[in-house]
């Protein structure tokens, strides 16, 4: 099936509210870039999209609503499998904890507030809406061309690189990062493995596969909704619960990627995706590993990860200072790392901070 971008046919944002004012306001938001429908209560949203859920490229939905509220609306897309083809945002005034866990738990993209801000909204659907109708093209292509592309293995292969760093990069933005995470990781790794004794058993083609797998090390994080994932103060139990989700998610991603399950990097990404928050003492996440049951490459990952994470600015908190970096990893401040891996890293830390040259952040460190 021809998806809505090759085809050149506009999306379509279904709004589900039964107040005509807020039906207005969000129609005026989107109505520029979008084919708007409105449903005036969620029997009659429900109903919409069963008839053609091909149509709808996001839904905004409010929880008080008669007939069927938007958490029924949302068990019955659940249940009918549409939250893995549109994406619902909720819209709404109302904020319980019961109803924002039951809307995360069934797979709510993202919560917006009201009164709305129209930048913010904006911002955030259209984010999603091209993601997702870029993953439906990717989806089409690769299905119409499946056959080509297995006799032409070389390009097969520049396809998944390609197709890896756009990802990755999607993540970064979607993350509100600096930019630039993921190549440095691919930098750190790299350099670790070519030139320190952790690297020693590798030849030049498993490091390749694995700095290269490095960069999908948080895949998984293009599921977290945005109001988790962009958070700028401290992330409550329940939040961080939802972000350590990343691990397993990235591991689901990879594995619904047939080619790259054709290429050197697939086992390394799977590995590296779900255990680059393992620690040496077992108090990581998600499996608790511990020791050497932790592969050598999903530890330099981790550990390269910790190191950027606190040398540049994030969201949530300003760049550290190279010197109480430094300090932090030495002493444990951010989990118990290999002492052999920490031995390697101080051994050619000065080199890997040359990654860090130029960044605004690194005046200061």
């Amino acid at each position: 099936m021809e998806s809505r971008l090759q085809s050149g046919q506009k999306t379509t944002i279904l709004i589900v509210d039964d107040d005509a004012i807020n039906r207005k306001i969000l129609k005026k938001i989107f109505s520029e870039f979008y084919d708007i429908q409105e449903a005036k209560n969620g029997r009659e949203g429900l109903i919409l999209l069963l008839e053609q859920k091909e149509r709808y490229g996001a839904v905004l939905l409010d929880v008080l609503m008669p007939e069927m509220n938007g958490i029924e609306v949302l068990r019955q897309m659940k249940g009918m499998g549409l939250l893995e083809e549109i994406p619902v945002f909720l819209i709404t005034s109302e904020r319980s904890e019961d109803v924002m866990r039951e809307a995360y738990q069934l797979g709510v993209m993202d919560v917006i507030s009201k009164p709305v801000i129209s930048f913010i909204v904006q911002r955030r659907v259209k984010s999603v809406i091209e993601l997702f109708e870029a993953r439906r093209n990717l989806s089409t292509v690769v299905e119409h061309q499946s056959v080509e592309l297995l006799r032409q293995a070389e390009k097969i292969i520049e396809l998944n690189q390609g197709m890896i760093e756009a990802l990755a990069t999607a993540i970064e933005f979607r993350n509100e990062e600096s930019g630039g995470h993921v190549q440095r990781i691919c930098g750190i790794t790299r350099l670790m493995l070519e030139n320190t004794e952790f690297g020693e058993n590798l030849d030049e083609k498993e490091i390749h596969n694995i700095a290269l797998a490095s960069i999908m090390h948080d895949v998984g994080k293009i599921t977290i909704p945005d109001a988790v994932l962009t958070k700028p103060g401290k992330l409550t139990e329940e939040e961080y619960e939802v972000m350590k989700s990343h691990t397993a998610k990235g591991v689901t991603i990879l594995e619904s990627i047939p080619q790259l399950r054709e290429s050197g990097i697939y086992d390394y990404a799977c590995d590296i995706a779900r255990h680059h928050h393992e620690r040496w003492d077992g108090k990581g996440y998600p499996d608790r590993l511990a020791g050497e049951e932790i592969s050598p490459w999903a530890q330099v990952v981790s550990l390269a990860d910790v190191y950027d994470a606190l040398s540049c600015r994030r969201v949530y908190k300003a760049a550290i200072p190279r010197k109480k970096v430094l300090e932090m990893i030495r002493g444990g401040e951010c989990g118990l790392f290999n002492p052999r891996l920490l031995d390697s890293f101080f051994s050619v830390e000065d080199r890997l901070f040359q990654l860090y040259e130029g960044l605004e952040e690194a005046k200061n460190i």
